[in-house]
Protein backbone atom coordinates (compact mmCIF):
# COMPACT_ATOMS: atom_id res chain seq x y z
CA UNK A 1 0.00 0.00 0.00
CA UNK A 2 1.34 3.15 -1.01
CA UNK A 3 0.01 4.93 2.18
CA UNK A 4 1.00 8.63 1.50
CA UNK A 5 -1.07 8.69 -1.93
CA UNK A 6 -4.30 9.44 -0.54
CA UNK A 7 -4.57 12.46 -2.67
CA UNK A 8 -3.32 11.28 -6.17
CA UNK A 9 -5.50 8.43 -5.37
CA UNK A 10 -8.79 10.26 -4.83
CA UNK A 11 -8.33 12.98 -7.54
CA UNK A 12 -7.87 10.43 -10.29
CA UNK A 13 -10.12 8.00 -9.27
CA UNK A 14 -12.65 11.27 -9.25
CA UNK A 15 -12.00 11.75 -12.99
CA UNK A 16 -12.27 7.98 -13.96
CA UNK A 17 -15.84 7.68 -11.78
CA UNK A 18 -16.90 10.81 -13.88
CA UNK A 19 -16.09 9.65 -17.09
CA UNK A 20 -17.35 6.62 -15.95
CA UNK A 21 -20.74 8.29 -15.44
CA UNK A 22 -20.86 10.34 -18.85
CA UNK A 23 -20.28 7.78 -20.70
CA UNK A 24 -22.95 5.09 -19.23
CA UNK A 25 -25.46 8.00 -20.66
CA UNK A 26 -25.01 7.93 -24.03
CA UNK A 27 -25.93 4.14 -24.82
CA UNK A 28 -29.09 4.75 -23.43
CA UNK A 29 -29.60 8.16 -24.91
CA UNK A 30 -28.37 6.91 -28.26
CA UNK A 31 -30.87 3.96 -28.21
CA UNK A 32 -33.60 6.36 -27.49
CA UNK A 33 -33.20 8.14 -30.11
CA UNK A 34 -33.09 6.14 -32.94
CA UNK A 35 -35.59 4.91 -35.16
CA UNK A 36 -38.17 2.30 -33.74
CA UNK A 37 -35.47 1.54 -30.88
CA UNK A 38 -36.59 1.28 -27.00
CA UNK A 39 -35.07 1.68 -23.85
CA UNK A 40 -36.50 -1.29 -22.04
CA UNK A 41 -34.59 -2.28 -19.36
CA UNK A 42 -32.95 -5.57 -21.23
CA UNK A 43 -31.56 -3.19 -23.97
CA UNK A 44 -30.45 -0.41 -21.42
CA UNK A 45 -28.73 -3.41 -19.49
CA UNK A 46 -26.63 -4.28 -22.75
CA UNK A 47 -25.47 -1.18 -24.25
CA UNK A 48 -24.68 0.44 -20.60
CA UNK A 49 -22.92 -2.51 -19.19
CA UNK A 50 -20.90 -2.71 -22.92
CA UNK A 51 -19.75 1.15 -23.18
CA UNK A 52 -18.33 0.53 -19.74
CA UNK A 53 -16.61 -2.60 -20.52
CA UNK A 54 -14.77 -0.92 -23.45
CA UNK A 55 -13.96 2.04 -21.21
CA UNK A 56 -12.81 0.12 -18.16
CA UNK A 57 -10.68 -2.17 -20.46
CA UNK A 58 -8.76 0.96 -21.79
CA UNK A 59 -8.52 2.32 -18.30
CA UNK A 60 -6.89 -0.62 -17.80
CA UNK A 61 -3.90 -0.71 -20.38
CA UNK A 62 -3.61 3.60 -19.22
CA UNK A 63 -3.12 2.38 -15.60
CA UNK A 64 -0.09 0.03 -16.73
CA UNK A 65 1.15 2.19 -19.49
CA UNK A 66 3.88 3.56 -17.09
CA UNK A 67 3.19 6.66 -17.76
CA UNK A 68 5.36 8.75 -15.39
CA UNK A 69 2.23 11.39 -14.32
CA UNK A 70 -0.10 8.38 -13.54
CA UNK A 71 2.73 6.02 -11.42
CA UNK A 72 3.97 9.45 -9.58
CA UNK A 73 0.51 10.39 -8.81
CA UNK A 74 -0.60 7.53 -7.27
CA UNK A 75 2.00 4.45 -6.83
CA UNK A 76 3.06 1.72 -8.36
CA UNK A 77 1.42 -0.90 -5.81
CA UNK A 78 -1.70 0.61 -5.64
CA UNK A 79 -2.34 0.85 -9.31
CA UNK A 80 -1.53 -2.50 -9.49
CA UNK A 81 -4.03 -3.10 -6.98
CA UNK A 82 -6.69 -0.92 -9.16
CA UNK A 83 -5.67 -3.07 -11.93
CA UNK A 84 -6.49 -6.50 -10.83
CA UNK A 85 -9.66 -5.09 -9.11
CA UNK A 86 -10.59 -3.10 -12.36
CA UNK A 87 -9.61 -6.47 -14.27
CA UNK A 88 -12.50 -8.25 -12.18
CA UNK A 89 -15.18 -6.01 -12.80
CA UNK A 90 -14.77 -5.16 -16.85
CA UNK A 91 -14.81 -9.24 -16.64
CA UNK A 92 -18.07 -8.89 -15.15
CA UNK A 93 -19.40 -6.41 -17.21
CA UNK A 94 -18.73 -8.63 -20.54
CA UNK A 95 -20.32 -11.66 -18.95
CA UNK A 96 -23.23 -8.74 -18.02
CA UNK A 97 -23.74 -7.39 -21.67
CA UNK A 98 -22.96 -10.77 -23.55
CA UNK A 99 -26.03 -12.02 -21.63
CA UNK A 100 -28.04 -9.17 -21.39
CA UNK A 101 -27.47 -8.98 -25.66
CA UNK A 102 -28.78 -12.41 -25.90
CA UNK A 103 -31.68 -11.88 -23.84
CA UNK A 104 -32.82 -9.01 -26.10
CA UNK A 105 -32.31 -10.39 -29.66
CA UNK A 106 -34.46 -13.77 -28.01
CA UNK A 107 -36.53 -11.20 -27.02
CA UNK A 108 -37.03 -9.41 -30.42
CA UNK A 109 -36.36 -12.38 -32.37
CA UNK A 110 -39.19 -14.44 -30.66
CA UNK A 111 -36.57 -17.54 -31.08
CA UNK A 112 -35.06 -19.88 -28.36
CA UNK A 113 -31.54 -18.80 -26.36
CA UNK A 114 -29.38 -21.12 -28.20
CA UNK A 115 -30.45 -19.74 -31.76
CA UNK A 116 -30.09 -16.08 -30.39
CA UNK A 117 -26.24 -17.17 -29.71
CA UNK A 118 -25.45 -17.91 -33.38
CA UNK A 119 -27.31 -15.05 -34.62
CA UNK A 120 -26.06 -12.76 -32.25
CA UNK A 121 -22.04 -14.13 -32.80
CA UNK A 122 -23.04 -13.61 -36.47
CA UNK A 123 -23.32 -10.01 -35.95
CA UNK A 124 -20.93 -7.27 -37.43
CA UNK A 125 -17.67 -7.17 -35.17
CA UNK A 126 -19.04 -9.87 -33.10
CA UNK A 127 -15.78 -12.25 -34.50
CA UNK A 128 -13.58 -9.65 -32.48
CA UNK A 129 -15.47 -9.63 -29.62
CA UNK A 130 -15.82 -13.54 -29.36
CA UNK A 131 -11.93 -13.30 -29.71
CA UNK A 132 -11.07 -10.27 -27.46
CA UNK A 133 -13.18 -12.41 -24.39
CA UNK A 134 -11.18 -15.77 -25.21
CA UNK A 135 -7.73 -14.09 -24.62
CA UNK A 136 -9.34 -12.11 -21.47
CA UNK A 137 -10.73 -15.09 -19.94
CA UNK A 138 -7.09 -16.46 -20.55
CA UNK A 139 -5.74 -13.46 -19.24
CA UNK A 140 -8.14 -13.96 -15.95
CA UNK A 141 -7.54 -17.50 -15.33
CA UNK A 142 -3.86 -16.91 -14.86
CA UNK A 143 -3.94 -14.40 -13.18
CA UNK A 144 -5.55 -15.90 -10.06
CA UNK A 145 -4.16 -15.62 -7.13
CA UNK A 146 -3.71 -20.04 -7.39
CA UNK A 147 -2.64 -19.95 -10.15
CA UNK A 148 -0.28 -17.43 -10.30
CA UNK A 149 1.76 -19.32 -7.45
CA UNK A 150 1.45 -22.88 -9.93
CA UNK A 151 2.80 -21.20 -13.21
CA UNK A 152 6.39 -19.45 -14.13
CA UNK A 153 6.56 -15.57 -14.18
CA UNK A 154 7.57 -15.78 -17.73
CA UNK A 155 4.76 -17.91 -18.89
CA UNK A 156 2.27 -15.42 -16.64
CA UNK A 157 3.82 -12.50 -18.23
CA UNK A 158 3.50 -13.54 -21.90
CA UNK A 159 0.19 -14.47 -21.49
CA UNK A 160 -0.62 -11.08 -20.11
CA UNK A 161 0.96 -9.40 -22.59
CA UNK A 162 -2.48 -10.92 -24.74
CA UNK A 163 -4.13 -8.90 -23.27
CA UNK A 164 -3.62 -5.93 -25.64
CA UNK A 165 -4.87 -8.00 -28.43
CA UNK A 166 -7.55 -8.48 -26.60
CA UNK A 167 -8.29 -4.78 -25.87
CA UNK A 168 -7.46 -3.66 -29.23
CA UNK A 169 -10.35 -6.55 -30.84
CA UNK A 170 -13.03 -5.09 -28.60
CA UNK A 171 -12.08 -1.48 -29.86
CA UNK A 172 -13.61 -3.14 -33.79
CA UNK A 173 -16.24 -4.47 -31.83
CA UNK A 174 -16.70 -1.27 -30.41
CA UNK A 175 -16.82 0.31 -33.47
CA UNK A 176 -19.56 -1.81 -35.23
CA UNK A 177 -21.80 -1.82 -32.41
CA UNK A 178 -25.19 0.39 -32.01
CA UNK A 179 -24.28 2.72 -29.62
CA UNK A 180 -21.60 3.88 -32.12
CA UNK A 181 -22.21 2.97 -35.52
CA UNK A 182 -23.41 6.11 -37.48
CA UNK A 183 -22.37 8.27 -34.93
CA UNK A 184 -19.43 9.90 -36.50
CA UNK A 185 -17.96 12.16 -33.60
CA UNK A 186 -18.71 9.32 -31.26
CA UNK A 187 -16.42 7.15 -33.14
CA UNK A 188 -14.00 9.48 -33.31
CA UNK A 189 -13.72 10.31 -29.83
CA UNK A 190 -13.35 6.69 -28.52
CA UNK A 191 -10.79 6.25 -31.62
CA UNK A 192 -8.60 8.87 -30.16
CA UNK A 193 -9.16 8.22 -26.48
CA UNK A 194 -7.87 4.54 -27.34
CA UNK A 195 -4.78 5.23 -30.27
CA UNK A 196 -3.99 7.67 -27.06
CA UNK A 197 -3.66 4.98 -24.52
CA UNK A 198 -1.53 2.45 -26.89
CA UNK A 199 0.32 5.46 -27.72
CA UNK A 200 1.48 6.01 -24.14
CA UNK A 201 2.43 1.88 -23.82
CA UNK A 202 4.24 2.10 -27.21
CA UNK A 203 6.08 5.56 -25.61
CA UNK A 204 7.05 4.42 -21.78
CA UNK A 205 6.78 0.61 -22.33
CA UNK A 206 9.18 0.35 -25.43
CA UNK A 207 10.83 3.60 -26.58
CA UNK A 208 12.07 5.33 -23.53
CA UNK A 209 13.51 1.78 -22.48
CA UNK A 210 15.23 1.25 -26.11
CA UNK A 211 16.33 5.11 -26.06
CA UNK A 212 17.77 4.81 -22.64
CA UNK A 213 19.77 1.37 -23.42
CA UNK A 214 21.22 3.22 -26.74
CA UNK A 215 22.21 6.26 -24.72
CA UNK A 216 23.52 4.74 -21.73
CA UNK A 217 24.68 0.81 -22.63
CA UNK A 218 24.20 -0.74 -19.39
CA UNK A 219 26.08 -4.11 -18.73
CA UNK A 220 26.77 -5.83 -16.30
CA UNK A 221 30.27 -4.97 -14.40
CA UNK A 222 29.91 -7.28 -11.22
CA UNK A 223 28.12 -10.00 -9.40
CA UNK A 224 28.93 -10.48 -5.61
CA UNK A 225 27.58 -13.28 -3.31
CA UNK A 226 25.59 -11.85 -0.42
CA UNK A 227 24.61 -15.37 1.12
CA UNK A 228 22.58 -18.15 0.36
CA UNK A 229 20.67 -17.24 -2.92
CA UNK A 230 20.77 -13.58 -3.46
CA UNK A 231 23.33 -11.58 -5.27
CA UNK A 232 24.39 -8.11 -5.69
CA UNK A 233 24.99 -7.48 -9.35
CA UNK A 234 26.60 -3.71 -10.26
CA UNK A 235 25.83 -2.45 -13.35
CA UNK A 236 27.36 0.17 -14.68
CA UNK A 237 27.11 2.64 -17.86
CA UNK A 238 27.16 6.14 -19.79
CA UNK A 239 25.46 9.50 -17.89
CA UNK A 240 23.77 7.89 -15.29
CA UNK A 241 23.31 11.06 -13.47
CA UNK A 242 20.88 12.06 -16.74
CA UNK A 243 18.33 9.65 -15.33
CA UNK A 244 18.23 10.74 -11.74
CA UNK A 245 17.57 8.10 -9.95
CA UNK A 246 17.22 8.05 -6.27
CA UNK A 247 17.80 5.87 -2.99
CA UNK A 248 14.94 3.80 -2.51
CA UNK A 249 14.23 3.97 -6.29
CA UNK A 250 13.83 0.40 -8.28
CA UNK A 251 13.96 0.06 -11.71
CA UNK A 252 13.01 -2.89 -14.15
CA UNK A 253 15.45 -5.03 -15.30
CA UNK A 254 16.10 -6.65 -18.77
CA UNK A 255 18.84 -8.85 -18.19
CA UNK A 256 20.07 -9.70 -22.23
CA UNK A 257 20.47 -13.41 -21.77
CA UNK A 258 18.74 -16.86 -23.39
CA UNK A 259 17.31 -17.69 -20.23
CA UNK A 260 16.25 -14.05 -18.59
CA UNK A 261 15.90 -11.49 -21.76
CA UNK A 262 11.93 -12.09 -22.51
CA UNK A 263 11.09 -10.58 -19.28
CA UNK A 264 11.72 -7.19 -17.10
CA UNK A 265 12.00 -7.77 -13.13
CA UNK A 266 11.67 -4.99 -11.11
CA UNK A 267 14.61 -4.83 -8.70
CA UNK A 268 15.25 -1.77 -5.96
CA UNK A 269 18.57 -0.44 -5.87
CA UNK A 270 20.53 -1.25 -2.94
CA UNK A 271 23.20 1.15 -2.92
CA UNK A 272 22.82 5.08 -3.94
CA UNK A 273 22.96 5.50 -7.09
CA UNK A 274 26.36 6.49 -8.97
CA UNK A 275 27.03 8.54 -11.89
CA UNK A 276 28.37 5.33 -13.92
CA UNK A 277 26.59 2.51 -12.15
CA UNK A 278 23.46 1.20 -9.95
CA UNK A 279 23.45 -1.77 -7.73
CA UNK A 280 20.58 -4.13 -7.13
CA UNK A 281 20.00 -7.33 -4.92
CA UNK A 282 18.38 -9.77 -6.05
CA UNK A 283 17.02 -12.90 -3.93
CA UNK A 284 16.42 -16.48 -5.86
CA UNK A 285 12.41 -16.75 -5.46
CA UNK A 286 11.62 -17.83 -9.01
CA UNK A 287 13.05 -19.15 -12.40
CA UNK A 288 13.89 -15.51 -13.54
CA UNK A 289 15.55 -14.66 -10.61
CA UNK A 290 17.17 -18.18 -10.06
CA UNK A 291 18.75 -17.25 -13.52
CA UNK A 292 20.14 -13.82 -12.59
CA UNK A 293 22.44 -16.11 -9.69
CA UNK A 294 24.65 -16.74 -12.30
CA UNK A 295 24.76 -13.52 -14.43
CA UNK A 296 27.79 -13.00 -15.97
CA UNK A 297 30.10 -9.66 -16.05
CA UNK A 298 29.22 -7.87 -19.45
CA UNK A 299 26.21 -9.09 -19.85
CA UNK A 300 23.55 -6.16 -21.30
CA UNK A 301 20.85 -4.73 -19.89
CA UNK A 302 17.71 -2.69 -20.57
CA UNK A 303 16.46 -0.77 -17.69
CA UNK A 304 12.80 1.41 -17.26
CA UNK A 305 12.62 4.17 -14.84
CA UNK A 306 13.31 5.23 -12.00
CA UNK A 307 10.12 4.10 -10.32
CA UNK A 308 8.82 4.34 -6.62
CA UNK A 309 8.06 6.40 -3.78
CA UNK A 310 10.01 5.18 -1.05
CA UNK A 311 13.06 8.48 -1.46
CA UNK A 312 13.73 11.02 1.46
CA UNK A 313 11.35 13.20 -0.74
CA UNK A 314 8.90 11.80 1.20
CA UNK A 315 9.85 12.55 4.67
CA UNK A 316 7.98 14.63 7.08
CA UNK A 317 9.37 14.35 10.76
CA UNK A 318 13.37 14.65 11.88
CA UNK A 319 13.17 11.17 13.45
CA UNK A 320 12.55 8.15 10.87
CA UNK A 321 11.95 4.10 11.41
CA UNK A 322 12.67 2.14 8.48
CA UNK A 323 11.00 -1.13 8.31
CA UNK A 324 12.32 -3.81 6.09
CA UNK A 325 11.45 -7.57 5.81
CA UNK A 326 13.27 -10.21 3.54
CA UNK A 327 14.61 -8.90 0.53
CA UNK A 328 12.83 -5.71 1.14
CA UNK A 329 16.00 -4.46 2.97
CA UNK A 330 17.32 -3.47 -0.70
CA UNK A 331 15.89 0.06 -0.58
CA UNK A 332 16.29 0.17 3.00
CA UNK A 333 19.57 -0.47 2.87
CA UNK A 334 20.23 2.36 0.33
CA UNK A 335 18.19 4.60 2.21
CA UNK A 336 19.94 3.99 5.37
CA UNK A 337 23.15 5.63 4.03
CA UNK A 338 21.88 8.38 2.81
CA UNK A 339 19.18 9.51 5.30
CA UNK A 340 20.32 13.31 7.00
CA UNK A 341 20.34 12.75 11.09
CA UNK A 342 19.45 16.46 12.25
CA UNK A 343 21.42 17.36 15.67
CA UNK A 344 19.19 15.13 18.11
CA UNK A 345 17.72 13.38 15.52
CA UNK A 346 17.50 9.71 14.94
CA UNK A 347 17.58 6.71 12.33
CA UNK A 348 16.60 3.43 13.27
CA UNK A 349 16.68 0.29 10.76
CA UNK A 350 14.39 -2.55 11.95
CA UNK A 351 15.36 -5.54 9.79
CA UNK A 352 13.28 -8.39 9.80
CA UNK A 353 15.12 -11.89 9.02
CA UNK A 354 15.49 -15.14 9.52
CA UNK A 355 18.85 -15.54 10.75
CA UNK A 356 20.73 -11.83 11.80
CA UNK A 357 24.09 -13.57 11.06
CA UNK A 358 23.62 -14.31 7.59
CA UNK A 359 21.66 -11.66 6.86
CA UNK A 360 21.60 -10.54 3.12
CA UNK A 361 23.59 -6.86 3.35
CA UNK A 362 24.25 -7.29 6.81
CA UNK A 363 27.93 -6.38 7.22
CA UNK A 364 27.14 -3.61 5.16
CA UNK A 365 24.34 -2.20 7.05
CA UNK A 366 26.75 -2.86 10.70
CA UNK A 367 29.28 -1.02 8.88
CA UNK A 368 26.75 1.91 8.06
CA UNK A 369 25.10 2.10 11.28
CA UNK A 370 28.91 2.47 12.99
CA UNK A 371 29.76 5.46 10.67
CA UNK A 372 26.48 7.47 10.74
CA UNK A 373 25.92 7.25 13.82
CA UNK A 374 21.68 5.47 12.92
CA UNK A 375 20.78 2.31 14.76
CA UNK A 376 20.13 -0.91 13.19
CA UNK A 377 17.95 -3.77 14.84
CA UNK A 378 17.41 -7.13 13.78
CA UNK A 379 14.36 -8.68 14.18
CA UNK A 380 14.55 -12.49 13.79
CA UNK A 381 11.79 -14.98 13.94
CA UNK A 382 10.06 -16.50 15.91
CA UNK A 383 8.80 -14.53 18.74
CA UNK A 384 12.17 -11.33 17.89
CA UNK A 385 10.70 -10.86 14.23
CA UNK A 386 6.70 -9.91 15.39
CA UNK A 387 6.16 -6.46 13.16
CA UNK A 388 2.87 -5.03 15.15
CA UNK A 389 1.82 -1.23 16.53
CA UNK A 390 2.63 -2.67 19.76
CA UNK A 391 5.60 -4.80 19.11
CA UNK A 392 7.13 -1.35 17.60
CA UNK A 393 6.05 1.05 20.32
CA UNK A 394 7.25 -1.12 22.95
CA UNK A 395 10.95 -0.57 20.50
CA UNK A 396 10.26 3.24 19.78
CA UNK A 397 7.77 4.88 22.04
CA UNK A 398 7.90 8.67 20.03
CA UNK A 399 6.86 6.06 16.55
CA UNK A 400 3.86 8.50 16.88
CA UNK A 401 6.18 11.68 15.68
CA UNK A 402 8.31 9.80 13.05
CA UNK A 403 8.43 9.02 9.66
CA UNK A 404 8.14 4.74 9.27
CA UNK A 405 9.04 3.84 5.56
CA UNK A 406 8.08 -0.18 4.88
CA UNK A 407 9.33 -2.76 2.40
CA UNK A 408 8.71 -6.28 2.95
CA UNK A 409 6.08 -8.87 1.36
CA UNK A 410 2.73 -7.19 0.42
CA UNK A 411 1.47 -9.33 3.41
CA UNK A 412 3.87 -8.10 6.29
CA UNK A 413 2.94 -4.48 4.36
CA UNK A 414 -0.47 -4.44 4.30
CA UNK A 415 -1.42 -5.80 7.70
CA UNK A 416 1.34 -3.60 9.33
CA UNK A 417 -0.11 -0.51 7.64
CA UNK A 418 -3.32 -0.99 8.55
CA UNK A 419 -2.13 -2.03 12.10
CA UNK A 420 -0.28 1.48 12.64
CA UNK A 421 -2.58 3.76 10.82
CA UNK A 422 -5.50 2.01 13.80
CA UNK A 423 -3.03 3.28 16.61
CA UNK A 424 -2.82 6.54 15.42
CA UNK A 425 -0.17 7.35 13.00
CA UNK A 426 -1.31 9.64 10.21
CA UNK A 427 -1.12 8.45 6.63
CA UNK A 428 1.63 11.11 5.88
CA UNK A 429 4.04 9.76 7.92
CA UNK A 430 3.69 6.39 6.75
CA UNK A 431 5.05 5.57 3.00
CA UNK A 432 5.61 1.88 2.22
CA UNK A 433 5.83 -0.59 -0.90
CA UNK A 434 5.32 -4.22 -1.20
CA UNK A 435 8.51 -5.83 -2.30
CA UNK A 436 7.31 -7.21 -5.50
CA UNK A 437 10.35 -4.70 -6.65
CA UNK A 438 12.32 -6.99 -5.44
CA UNK A 439 11.45 -9.26 -8.31
CA UNK A 440 10.06 -12.58 -8.83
Amino acid sequence: MSADRGAGDAALLKVLVVLGALLAVWPVRASAGAPGAGIDGDVAVAHVSGMLAGYGAVVLVALMSRWPVIEQAVGVDELARWHARGGRLVMALIAVHACAAVAVWTRVRGIDARSAVVEVVRMPGLAAAVLAVGLLVAVAVTSARRARRRIRYETWHGIHLVSYLAVAAAFVHQLAGPDMAGHRVVQVGWSLLYTAVFALVVQYRVLVPVRAAMRHRLRVAAVVAEGAGTVSITVAGDGLDELRAQPGQYFRWRFLTPDTWRSAHPFSLSAPPLQDSFRLTVSARGDGTHALQSVRPGTRVVAEGPYGILTERRRTRRDVVLIAGGIGIAPMRALFETLSIPPGGDVLLLYRTADAGRAPLGDELDGLARRAGARLHYLTRPGGGELTAASLLGRVPDLVNRDVFVCGPPEMTRALLADLTRAGLPRAQLHAEGYQHGGR
